[in-house]
């Protein structure tokens, strides 16, 4: 089976509708798929009409922010119930911190000279969530930075021009949002926060015994070596593994829908009981 449980539409950073990204699942060879946009369901409706029209498991999915150790972490749930209220409280107090984050985000680049920051995000999203990703794509098109990798080298993080930490709730309390709704809950891409591997396998031992679920294994950029290193540490640590491209369809983007490395073995997947 062909299995991606990471995608973002326009709801959040991503550039399709949630229809749109499921026809590209159907046309990649999916036959399970999952929609996880930050912070909000608001596009899950659409996509699981447009899967079940095209005979793709539909798997609900959000992709959460929370602290661990006052670092921002993100926290995939899937298969999740997208009504239920304590989930939905929970993502609604996000979507504001989002909000204020964009305005703060705003307000500093426009002190270090880029003018009309806000109104050339806006312009760029399809929607009033505004993230990280909008801003720099924003920059991008604006000419001042030539790719994602030279926005984040001088923009958008700690002590940078557009830098702004969010309090967003702490990892356990974000893995109880999922599991309420009935969901699990899955750290994603491991090895994209800028820890050492000590680090990272605290992380994942702290998350382990607070409830999470799993740990996405492959990403839409994992190395061979990258997936044996956390395909062994999920294991240490007793976590179940996923797999997910984190697709979002901005130009110049490697990673594509569905084209992902293979698991080391499929005996420990979180998708086994679906």
């Amino acid at each position: 089976m062909t299995i991606d449980l990471h995608n973002h539409s326009y709801y959040s950073d991503g550039v399709l509708s949630p229809s749109e990204i499921v026809n590209l699942a159907k046309e990649s060879g999916c036959d399970m798929f999952a929609l996880t946009d930050h912070d909000t369901t608001d596009g899950l409706n659409e996509a699981k009409i447009a899967a079940d029209k095209l005979g793709i498991q539909f798997i609900s999915g959000v992709e959460i922010s929370a602290l661990w150790n006052g670092q921002t972490v993100h926290i995939l749930g899937l298969n999740i119930d997208a009504h239920n209220q304590i989930l939905q409280t929970g993502l609604i107090e996000h979507q504001n911190l989002r909000q204020i984050r964009a305005e703060k985000i705003a307000r500093s680049l426009s002190a270090a000279g880029i003018i009309g920051a806000m109104e050339k995000t806006q312009a760029i999203a399809k929607t009033k969530m505004l993230t990280r990703t909008h801003f720099a794509q924003m920059l991008i098109k604006e000419g001042v930075c030539r790719d994602i990798k030279s926005v984040f080298r001088h923009f958008l993080t700690t002590k940078k021009p557009g830098g702004v930490v969010s309090q967003w709730r702490q990892y356990d309390e974000v893995i109880a949002w999922i599991q309420e709704a009935g969901g699990v809950a899955v750290l994603a891409h491991p090895l994209r926060y800028r820890m050492t591997d000590t680090k990272i396998k605290r992380l994942m031992s702290d998350l382990s015994a607070n409830g999470c679920n799993g740990v996405e294994v492959v990403t839409g950029t994992s190395s061979i070596e990258e997936i044996n290193l956390i395909n062994i540490w999920a294991k240490e640590y007793g976590l179940l593994v996923s797999v997910g491209s984190d697709y979002h369809g901005w130009d110049r983007q490697k990673t594509q829908l569905g084209q992902l490395q293979n698991l080391p073995n499929i005996d420990n997947t979180i998708w086994r009981d679906w």
